[in-house]
């Protein structure tokens, strides 16, 4: 990932739209895996991403991996496929939808454990734009990437919103649940 130019991993929207648009069409699923993972190394290795569709600027589908388990392509391809068709928040994207979907590919780094002494050290730590945030308490676990940040700045609204995502009392995070932070390398769709 470190070693790959910028411009040749801008191509990996392009590969999600090629691959979903073939999915969505019934063509047989990917088969130019050699050939890409030639061209850019970094998708042969582990690797976790998001990705992330829109519609008109609005969320139309997210779904991703917050560990590396497998290749960073496999990780591309099943969670494109999954943002368009499984995330349970919309209905499946249709192959003349796609054309006015807007994709976004996020590569995260390996998380690490925020510590923190009380709420005021973890509002203080947190980073706006910067720090993806997992948060896990009562066997319940939710995230936000970076980009969230944009639509929340409030660092305790950010944290509310958290907290209500993973099925929890808005201020959760009071209570000192465990907060790991990871960053990500995101590429948009370049659309003409």
């Amino acid at each position: 990932m470190d070693n790959a130019p910028d411009l040749e991993m801008n191509q990996l929207p392009m590969l999600a739209r090629t691959h979903l648009a073939a999915f969505l069409e019934g063509e047989p699923v990917f088969k130019d895996r050699e050939k890409w993972v030639k061209l850019l190394p970094p998708l042969g290795k582990q690797g976790a991403c998001f990705v992330t569709l829109t519609h008109k600027g609005a969320l139309r589908g997210c779904i991703g991996s917050l560990e590396a388990h497998r290749s960073l392509l496999d990780d591309l391809l099943d969670n494109c496929l999954a943002a368009a068709t499984r995330d349970p928040r919309f209905r499946p994207v249709t192959r003349p939808e796609l054309d006015e979907i807007a994709l976004e590919v996020s590569i995260l780094t390996p998380a690490v454990e925020l510590q923190y002494q009380d709420t005021e050290d973890l509002l203080a730590q947190l980073q706006p734009g910067v720090h993806g945030v997992i948060l896990s308490h009562s066997g319940r676990r939710s995230t936000f990437l970076p980009q969230v940040w944009e639509q929340i700045p409030a660092k305790e609204t950010f944290l509310n919103h958290l907290c209500q995502k993973a099925g929890l009392d808005g201020d959760c995070w009071r209570r000192k649940p465990g907060i790991r932070v990871y960053r990500v390398e995101k590429f948009k769709e370049m659309k003409s």
